[in-house]
């Protein structure tokens, strides 16, 4: 009944056109979520807006199978029990609703709640005409159910959200309802790809009947060597990367903002002049594209953000130092590839041999060329062993910390805003803790630390 599409909106005469999630009901587009992903477009990702569309779907669904309910306290507080629950019964394991939701984790029931909650807040200040359900009021049905939804969640003092944390305040609501509480535990080892198969995976692993995937190799380098995150090396350009100053025989790459980042030195306008500007500019007059962060579909590409060395730029800082060489000399042979295919835009990595060839190459595509390497070598794909793309940023923060990389360092190698965005990627693992008791019983044996312990353990002759 409801679908979620990708959409281009025009909000003025100026031909500019904004890509957005849009869900379609029966009645037609869902015009208060198409104005709230427009409102928070300019500082929300469209993984969010897709979040949020998701999240309110699943709340239509669950009001078209329970239409008699009209105590909203009751709606809200079941559909977010049926998020947990999920809607088969045990018994007979049907659903007459023919929802069929399997039980979501407490934290994407959370994430659901909040995205709901921020939704009718935002619905409920920004249209409270509509929001009072006008007779006159002429948006479609779903629109007026949604906008009635918002109401009754304001008129509540908030049945979602803030509401359902387990430390929510008795005055911040009329109705208190908390979610589950779950056991505290540590954050588990951190999956990194294990350094000693590295090599071997780089080489043999991205070899193909006796042709080396050069362009798989590169990225895998930005990732293990260089720290990066596995959707940035889709924003980088051929131009971002040359011989560094310092040490020719490395590489010196600057992956750039998606949209406000510096547009190439090399930009000319029709006359041959040269041009300025940052890299949604470039993208736009010179190629009519938006940067990858605004494609909807395969073709798009996240920027978390973190910190930037410059503006905006994040500086590949190569450890070890040889994987910087290692890459420009990739490099090199890669250009001889890209030189014999045509492009209509100017990202690095494109498609060689698969059609279209000279299309950007997607992370969909990466990740399958990944763990195809992964198999190649005889490695199992799995996130808790560390050989998925991102194993390869965890592996970076391992590597730093074992070397005595001072923490202030470290968050600035890996772009993090702050000294704690680091600790998941370099916290010790199983066998570096069980290392470090070792570590520490031999040094108590040999008497470097003084003990009151008894040196050793009398048993009885018989149990």
């Amino acid at each position: 009944m409801f679908v979620t599409v990708k959409a281009g909106v025009y909000t003025d005469a100026t031909g500019a056109c904004t890509e957005i999630p849009a869900l379609l009901t029966p009645a037609g587009v869902l015009e208060p979520l198409l104005d709230y992903c427009l409102y928070r477009s300019h500082d929300r990702s469209l993984t969010w807006m897709s979040k949020v569309s998701r999240s309110v779907r699943m709340f239509l669904e669950y009001l078209q199978t329970n239409p008699a309910e009209r105590d909203t306290y009751r709606l809200f507080q079941n559909f977010a029990q049926r998020l947990y629950t999920g809607t088969f019964d045990r018994d007979t394991g049907l659903d007459p609703s023919g929802l069929c939701w399997a039980p979501r984790s407490p934290q994407d029931a959370s994430h659901i709640i909040t995205h709901l909650s921020d939704f009718f807040d935002w619905l409920g200040e920004m249209r409270p005409a509509s929001a009072q359900v006008n007779p006159r009021y002429a948006g479609g049905a779903f629109d007026r159910q949604t906008d009635e939804a918002a109401y009754q969640y304001r008129r509540s003092k908030a049945f979602l959200g803030h509401t359902w944390a387990a430390n929510a305040s008795p005055t911040q609501t009329g109705h208190r309802i908390r979610g589950q509480r779950l056991p505290k535990v540590d954050r588990g080892e951190p999956p990194a790809f294990p350094e000693e198969r590295f090599e071997e995976f780089l080489v043999k692993g991205f070899c193909a009947g006796g042709r080396q995937n050069y362009r798989g190799m590169l990225i895998t380098l930005l990732l293990h060597g260089a720290g990066f995150r596995e959707s940035e090396p889709s924003h980088l350009y051929i131009q971002d990367v040359l011989p560094d100053p310092a040490n020719p025989a490395q590489a010196l790459v600057c992956i750039h903002h998606p949209s406000h980042g510096a547009a190439p030195a090399d930009w000319r306008d029709a006359q041959g002049r040269p041009r300025k500007g940052n890299r949604a500019e470039y993208l736009s007059q010179k190629f009519g594209l938006a940067p990858r962060t605004d494609i909807m579909g395969r073709l798009h590409a996240g920027w978390k953000g973190g910190m930037h060395d410059g503006a905006y730029y994040k500086q590949a800082y190569w450890f070890l130092p040889q994987y910087g060489e290692w890459f420009l000399q990739l490099w090199h042979r890669y250009l001889v590839q890209v030189a014999r295919s045509e492009r209509d835009h100017p990202f690095a990595f494109i498609n060689l041999a698969r059609e279209p060839v000279g299309a950007m190459y997607t992370l969909t595509q990466y990740n399958k060329a990944h763990a195809a390497a992964c198999e190649r070598i005889g490695l199992t794909v799995s996130k808790a062993l560390g050989t998925t793309p991102h194993g390869h940023r965890h592996a970076y923060g391992r590597r730093l910390m074992n070397a005595g990389i001072d923490k202030a360092l470290i968050r600035r190698f890996m772009h993090h805003a702050s000294l704690e965005s680091q600790e998941v990627y370099t916290q010790a693992n199983s066998r570096e803790a069980l290392a470090a008791l070792e570590a520490a019983a031999q040094r108590l044996s040999a008497g470097r630390v003084e003990t009151t312990a008894t040196p050793g353990l009398l048993l009885p002759d018989t149990i």
